[in-house]
């Protein structure tokens, strides 16, 4: 058996025809060819040359025809049928030709065919749409026809078969166009359908209700299935982290906490994509422009890095043995602490917790001294005996041990009014 279909690269169609050959009806599939050929034998010497009338059927439009030619290739000539090298004829040009002979002409047509991922060009003599898609059935290919949208109207590159309603599918629904229509964009525009410009038109095997086939190569029905396909653009927004820079200073001083100067901004990424969508879900994303649309803008802290002076020694002078004041309570405390830091930021811290009196003691008993240390945490830096106990000095020192170890939060109200966090 002839197989209709030959792959190939994309050829240009041959112009040598006759304008008007017919491709109106559905034809008998191209094995007929062969099975006259095999009633040809017998009477081919006997009136070769004599006149005789044959039937001329090219691409399913059977004609009779008188001649006096002797050979397939003279009663193709009568008739100003070329072939091309794709066409085929049976019997073949050579063959003798007698009375009531059929001579069968089937024209090569190139198509567009998709198996749903992969599409090709194939060249076919089938002579209509539901024989290109029963033959490549057949050899099990489940594929179907591409219309071509280059020019106004939608073609597959052979008719519709003839004698049978048309079924469309779109929008969801099926439209049925009775018979009597041969092209695509005919049964398109009887169904009612207005194309979008970047719509896509194939011709398949489908079930009466539109629905794929469950099987392979089963009973359908010739269906014009139209997907509607729209490009939208769709632009994402991506925030854009900053960088956090600590620049020294040399004018403040290195025990002070690393402040923030200027406060970092997020930048902002810019992502326009190409989305196709397909009878209204997405077929494919492409991204058509991707910049940064705002900048970042760095964080900047400040480090001191100068180094605060020691605090000057105090000078401690004896006195007579007398009781001094109870302060809030405390009878314990010694005679001469010296005094408290006069400048800077633990001579604030000092006044502000406890009006810079290194014996003080709060009126719960709980917090001591200038700092308002806790027993338990001034023993944890180090320290002895009661915090309103010792020198001004001694305070100090533990103060600054724990700032170091715990930083300003160990004075949360007077750190936070002074600025320090």
């Amino acid at each position: 058996m002839h197989n209709p279909f030959t792959r190939t690269a994309p050829a240009a169609t041959t112009t040598d025809r006759p304008a008007g050959h017919g491709r109106r009806r559905r034809a008998t599939p191209i094995i007929a060819g062969g099975l006259a050929l095999g009633v040809l034998g017998a009477g081919a010497a006997v009136a070769a040359d004599a006149h005789k009338t044959v039937r001329l059927d090219v691409d399913g439009k059977v004609r009779e025809v008188s001649t006096w030619s002797g050979s397939v290739e003279s009663v193709l000539a009568e008739n100003n049928i070329v072939l091309d090298e794709r066409d085929i004829v049976a019997p073949s040009e050579a063959a003798p030709v007698f009375d009531g002979a059929d001579v069968i002409v089937r024209y090569a047509r190139e198509v567009v065919v998709s198996d749903g991922e992969e599409t090709m060009e194939v060249w076919t003599t089938a002579v209509d749409a539901s024989e290109v898609l029963d033959t490549m059935a057949a050899r099990g290919d489940d594929v179907h026809l591409v219309a071509s949208r280059s020019s106004e109207r939608p073609e597959i590159g052979v008719r519709l078969p003839q004698g049978e309603p048309v079924n469309v599918f779109v929008d969801g629904a099926v439209r049925t166009v009775p018979a009597g229509f041969s092209d695509v964009h005919e049964v398109v525009a009887a169904a009612g359908v207005e194309l979008g410009e970047l719509d896509r038109v194939s011709v398949k095997h489908l079930a009466g209700d539109g629905s794929e086939l469950t099987e392979a190569g089963g009973e359908g029905v010739v269906t014009v299935d139209i997907d509607r396909v729209e490009v939208v653009e769709k632009t994402s927004k991506k925030k854009l982290d900053f960088e956090s820079v600590t620049k020294k200073d040399d004018t403040r001083y290195d025990d002070l906490p690393v402040v923030v100067k200027r406060e970092g901004k997020k930048g902002v990424r810019t992502i326009v994509r190409e989305v196709v969508l397909v009878d209204g879900e997405k077929e494919s994303s492409e991204v058509i422009s991707d910049e940064v649309t705002r900048e970042p803008v760095d964080e900047v802290k400040v480090r001191g890095t100068k180094e605060r002076p020691a605090p000057e020694p105090v000078k401690t002078t004896p006195k007579k043995s007398t009781k001094s004041k109870k302060s809030s309570g405390s009878d314990d405390a010694p005679k001469d602490q010296g005094k408290a830091p006069s400048s800077g930021v633990w001579a604030k811290l000092a006044q502000c917790e406890s009006g810079g009196r290194p014996s003080v003691v709060s009126s719960n008993g709980l917090y001591h001294g200038l700092y308002q240390f806790s027993v338990a945490t001034w023993k944890s830096v180090g320290g002895s005996g009661l915090p309103s106990q010792a020198s001004a000095a001694e305070q100090l020192k533990r103060a600054k041990i724990l700032q170091a170890r715990s930083g300003w939060g160990q004075w949360p109200h007077c750190s936070s009014k002074l600025g320090l966090r």
